[in-house]
């Protein structure tokens, strides 16, 4: 099948931004529409053109990509009386690149099949830096044939893209490496507070730790942060417990105990409780200097 050029892209935030931008250096035609106006201006100096309703988008497409908040935003944006549903023709391909629930995903893919639209769900991992770089790695659930067929769209955006299965088996993948992604990062604010504790110079144990088993993407891109005592967001404190909700939802549905997430469930909780949600995960820190009675940085 001859591969359709026509991109629409719904929700221009810290992550479709950078997204939405390499679509067009890589040379696709792109329409926009974002809830907040302001935030599509970048996009429409670097050349693509604005929609004033997701279905706007739809109308103009022939594959419309999604990132937004969370599940019942995707189902206003796709589903809506303004949604991507009303406007988009058969045979429109959907790519919901939010991370949402795996069942909804499932249930959005069928409403839209109704109107023979196809649907990729294929959450991203990466952070704002991933994105505007185009180092994500992203995960697809789905068509195998409408995988390949928007493979071009997936390589502007990303480095490791991968088919992971049917519908919901892209979100359920995000779904672990969120897992990991929490854990590693609460493990790295833990050590960093450990060294400075025992009164172990940071900056050294950190270059000693980092090139062993122990390195990992966490603790050179957050834990370099912490060292500095930078706690703006790549990926922010209330996003992530979105994802953590999901995950434990996910976790009761499927009869699987979570640990040692659940430790760092409430660890987040903590952080949305001290009104630290607008900071990036690496604020978590905030919670382990708590309970360690000591600050990282002295």
């Amino acid at each position: 099948m001859e591969f359709v050029k026509r991109v629409g892209f719904i929700g221009l935030g810290l992550m479709g931004s950078g997204m939405s931008m390499n679509l067009l250096k890589a040379g696709f035609p792109l329409t926009v529409w974002n809830r907040t106006r302001s935030k599509m201006k970048p996009l429409l100096d670097a050349g693509a053109e604005g929609a004033g309703s997701p279905r706007e988008v739809a109308e103009r497409s022939d594959v419309v990509i999604d990132i937004v908040t969370d599940s019942p935003d995707v189902e206003e944006v796709l589903l809506g009386p303004e949604g991507v549903i009303h406007g988009a023709k058969p045979g429109t391909i959907v790519i919901d690149m939010s991370t949402i629930s795996p069942a909804v995903t499932r249930r959005i893919a069928a409403e839209l099949a109704k109107k023979d639209i196809r649907m990729l769900d294929a959450p991203v991992s990466g952070g704002a830096i991933g994105a505007r770089n185009r180092t994500l790695s992203i995960m697809v659930g789905g068509d195998a044939e409408t995988f390949q067929e928007c493979l071009p769209i997936f390589q502007a955006m990303g480095k490791t893209i991968t088919h992971v299965g049917g519908h919901g088996m892209g979100q359920t993948v995000k779904l672990c490496n969120q897992i990991l992604v929490g854990l590693n990062m609460l493990a790295v604010a833990e050590a960093l507070m450990f060294a400075s504790k025992a009164g172990v110079d940071l900056e050294k144990a950190y270059a000693a730790v980092s090139g062993g088993a122990a390195g990992s993407w966490q603790l050179t891109n957050n834990g370099a942060r912490l060292l500095k005592g930078d706690l703006e967001p790549g990926f922010k404190v209330k996003d992530y417990l979105k994802d953590l909700r999901l995950i434990m939802e996910t976790a009761a549905e499927i009869k699987m105990p979570l640990v040692g997430t659940s430790v760092v469930h409430q660890m987040f909780r903590s952080l949305d409780a001290e009104g630290l949600r607008e900071k990036g995960t690496q604020a978590v820190i905030r919670a382990v200097e708590k309970l360690a009675e000591a600050k990282l940085l002295k």
